[in-house]
């Protein structure tokens, strides 16, 4: 077995082909992708807790498996990386909360022990903001992730240590969760792919609200076939999620999308979102590039002024579900905002409520007539370019203050309303020259299309300098003279990279 000096670069898909192949050694990718990241790493802070001497004997394992002619699972012998709010057996599981920091599980969750089982290796946990909450990554324990194309600004979240390690070839797969947007607002930003799925096809067996819909967890990686590789692997019933569901043409081979027969329904702010200008104009001339393919596009128009109160409430029922037990027994253990939401949900009433899913319903089935006449709606991801990390949130877009640290998100948590299936998908940079993603959604439990409809959009696109998928500048990631690095330390008190693997495979943070 061999490997040549860019194999970090490849994807998942052409890396699983080598595997199988024997043409290339698990052992060999572990540790190209290992030297990756101390080379990368310390320039954006991705990865939180490390388990490298773990994973290397589990690649090792691997190998044996391929020389012996085991069956080999869809993920044989790939280095992956998973969300620091999911549990994984022996390895760190903060959130990024310092109630937490020490917190090493001893089982994983549903979706790492069946990606374990389908051969993917665990490599290390992916930074987040503290729990989750927010779409800018930086907490206590951890630090700041910076943007892969500029580490002064912010990468996104609450999947962005996923995101930026995906940018930075750093591992080939990363899993996500989203609420308001969490795979895919960091996706835009950092120039890679995040689905978010229809509600049930990837299980969930910590949800608190089991029969909630507003929170999912998700695949990302840096093309659409490998995040359909990851979410093959990532699909499957599972008793301990009511809402877990099967969609058995995800195992069927991608299928041709004619792009001149698709009709997309188009809207830059779903009428009631702030959106920067130059993100419209970028928009707007993404939409002309769809025209140019022979795609019939035509404006949407929906009616989604009360989803921010919707949201408010359904994501106050959900912190509340989480984090009351803490509040009352650690308060000091929350983030301020993560307290805020909590106490919020505390004085809602069962009115509250009852309207907010009464209404989410209503535009659930908004969406669902909007559906008999196109194939996708297609709008901006985030409606700004990446701003600084040491920002906390987008506080006003185009001299609209945001109510709260989340407003910001609506582009994206009006969808999560919907509960259709939403992908971000790269496309070109924007006025910036920052990644910019354009959001495209299908019908409800069509996310096998939804691929196959973003796979034929991003082939189209892969010769066009403009609108395929971009790509960091490594060099000045790695020579400080090229590039200026962040200030990390502003908001610790340790400085990034302190997740290190110890001698026994577990990482500790200080």
């Amino acid at each position: 077995m061999s490997t040549d000096a860019a194999v970090t670069e490849l994807g998942a898909v052409a890396l699983r082909a080598l595997i199988g192949r024997r043409a290339l050694s698990p052992v060999e990718l572990m540790d190209a992708c290992i030297a990756r990241i101390e080379a990368l790493n310390p320039a954006v802070n991705a990865l939180a807790a490390t388990d490298f001497e773990r994973a290397r004997t589990a690649a090792r394992a691997a190998e044996a498996a391929v020389m012996r002619g085991d069956a080999l699972g869809l993920l044989h012998g790939l280095p992956l990386g998973v969300k620091d709010l999911q549990d994984t057996a022996g390895l760190l599981t903060t959130g990024g909360s310092i109630g937490r920091r020490n917190h090493v599980p001893v089982r994983d969750n549903a979706l790492v022990a069946r990606l374990r089982a389908a051969g993917a290796i665990v490599v290390a946990k992916t930074n987040v903001p503290d729990m989750g909450a927010g779409a800018n990554t930086r907490n206590p324990v951890w630090g700041a992730t910076g943007n892969p194309f500029n580490p002064n600004l912010n990468a996104g979240g609450s999947s962005g240590g996923s995101a930026a390690a995906l940018a930075l070839d750093m591992l080939p797969l990363a899993t996500g969760s989203d609420t308001g947007g969490s795979l895919r607002i960091p996706a835009a930003l950092c120039g890679v792919v995040g689905l978010r799925p229809s509600p049930g096809l990837v299980a969930n067996d910590a949800r608190p609200l089991g029969w909630s819909v507003i929170s999912v967890l998700g695949p990302m990686a840096r093309d659409v076939a490998d995040t359909r590789l990851l979410l093959r692997a990532s699909a499957g019933l599972d008793a301990r999620d009511p809402l877990s569901c099967v969609q058995p043409d995800l195992d069927q081979p991608p299928a041709a999308v004619d792009l001149s027969r698709l009709r997309i329904g188009f809207t830059e702010d779903f009428g009631c979102c702030a959106v920067d200008p130059m993100v419209r104009r970028v928009f707007r001339d993404r939409i002309e590039g769809l025209q140019r393919l022979g795609a019939q596009c035509r404006p949407l128009t929906l009616d989604l002024a009360d989803g921010h109160r919707v949201f408010d409430v359904l994501r106050a029922e959900s912190f509340y579900a989480a984090y009351a037990d803490t509040l009352a027994s650690a308060p000091e253990t929350l983030a301020p905002h993560v307290r805020a939401n909590v106490e919020l949900a505390g004085r809602m009433t069962l009115g509250d409520r009852t309207w907010a899913h009464l209404t989410q319903t209503r535009i659930a089935r908004d969406f669902a007539r909007a559906f008999d006449d196109v194939d996708l709606i297609v709008a901006p991801t985030s409606p700004v370019t990446p701003f600084a990390w040491t920002q906390l949130y987008a506080a006003e877009i185009d001299g609209q203050p945001m109510e709260n640290y989340y407003r910001w998100l609506a582009l994206t948590y009006l969808g999560t309303l919907a509960t259709n299936p939403s992908l971000s998908l790269p496309c070109g940079v924007d006025e910036a020259g920052m990644p910019f993603g354009l959001q495209l959604m299908a019908p409800l439990r069509s996310d096998a299309w939804l691929l196959c409809a973003a796979q034929a959009l991003e082939q189209a696109w892969s010769a066009q300098p403009g609108l395929c998928r971009p790509r960091p500048n490594v060099a000045a990631l790695v020579d400080p003279r090229q590039a200026p690095q962040p200030a990390l330390r502003s908001i610790v008190t340790h400085p990034p990279g302190t997740g290190r693997a110890s001698a026994d495979g577990l990482a500790t943070a200080v």
